[in-house]
């Protein structure tokens, strides 16, 4: 017989919880999926010491279940468990975005890790994490170290465009080793589901596994790197103020099309990161022109030059246009990013870094 929530829920009916009751009676429990043998929920509602207390009972109960292959209890105490279990199970199955870190009082330097910058937007859908992805590869064939960063937890997107899909290992279920591709460190929460799965998790869960992914991951694990790029989501949130506020971050780039929407939400990023006193490095506009295949002729779906007038305005670093470019798309969702190979997208993202390396920011 498969297994189904309702056999989940009523093993944990029988399980008595210190304080009394049972986590269902109690209505501790949140967020339960049960698919392919795997059991995860969420305990909330009561003192974390004593979801903790109760959690071991818990996970024991529903291990013993004969349909279960892995179980994953996750307490939101600011740094939460997350897609693990027990070091066992990580062994077997890679790491959890899990554990608990330790206490941080202040920004903190990430091991193994020269400079880190952050690649943020403000606004979804300005091509953002194609252009960290690229980025990436580019300072790589630049002659750097290069480590990506997937933060955009909710909707991670570069497993699909470095053309990775292997999940991350852990020796001792706390370490996490990251993957390498197009010879870029790379780590992202998408490593650790399926590509259609939804990550539904509260606020505390998110930063919790921020840190987590930052401070547990071994980032100098094929050697130490000159830069780690972070594909920030879009928006100011939980995300980039843990970022700032828990990490020596040494600038960032913001990226937006020429729009005026765009650029809207641009400037609050650029707003959130002074606030935060993180430098920004310039800004990049994305999809700045298109140049038809068969004519020639450029065209400017977007506007053009938005970002570069944003730019002088503000008194900040403009750091180049890109071209809105099929064989971009191509490649993203080919898991090959175009900065890999040849040509005149190739070379768009060349120059981009090589100007952040003549300025000595990397």
């Amino acid at each position: 017989m498969a297994l189904s929530k309702e056999t989940v829920l009523a093993t944990l009916q029988s399980v008595e919880v210190p304080g009394g009751g049972t986590a269902i009676s109690r209505d501790l429990v949140r967020a339960l999926a049960v698919q392919d043998g795997v059991v995860r929920f969420v305990l909330e509602g009561a003192p974390q010491p004593e979801l903790e207390a109760m959690r071991p009972a818990l996970e024991a109960a529903i291990k013993a279940l004969p349909e279960v292959t892995s179980v994953t209890v996750v307490v939101p105490a600011g740094a939460p468990r997350g897609l693990g279990g027990t070091a066992q199970q990580s062994q077997q199955r890679g790491p959890a975005i899990g554990g608990h870190p330790k206490p941080q009082q202040g920004p903190q330097k990430v091991p193994g890790v020269k400079k880190i910058i952050a690649v943020g937007s403000g606004k979804g859908g300005v091509g953002k994490s194609t252009v960290a992805s690229n980025l990436a590869v580019a300072l790589m064939r630049a002659g750097k170290k290069v480590g990506l960063l997937d933060a955009d937890i909710y909707g991670p997107s570069l497993p699909r465009m470095m053309g990775a899909s292997k999940r991350p290992a852990s020796p001792d279920g706390q370490t996490i080793l990251p993957l390498q591709a197009h010879g870029v460190t790379l780590m992202s929460v998408g490593l650790m589901l399926k590509e259609s799965e939804a990550v539904i998790w509260r606020g505390p869960m998110l930063m919790g596994a921020m840190q987590q992914m930052l401070f547990q991951v071994k980032w100098d694990e094929y050697g130490p790197l000159d830069v780690l790029l972070i594909d920030l989501p879009p928006g100011t949130g939980d995300v980039q103020l843990t970022l700032c506020q828990k990490t020596e971050l040494d600038g960032a780039i913001i990226v937006s099309t020429p729009q005026d929407v765009a650029l809207l939400d641009a400037k609050k990023a650029i707003d959130m990161f002074q606030r935060l006193k993180t430098p920004i490095h310039g800004l990049v506009e994305n999809m700045s022109s298109y140049v038809c295949p068969n004519c020639g002729h450029e065209a400017h779906l977007f506007g053009h030059g938005g970002v570069a007038a944003e730019a002088k305005a503000l008194g900040l670093p403009f750091l180049g246009a890109l071209p809105v470019d099929l064989d971009v798309r191509l490649a993203g969702d080919a898991g090959t990013p175009v900065a890999a190979g040849e040509g005149p997208a190739a070379e768009g993202y060349a120059a981009l870094a090589q100007g952040l390396v003549d300025r000595d920011l990397l």
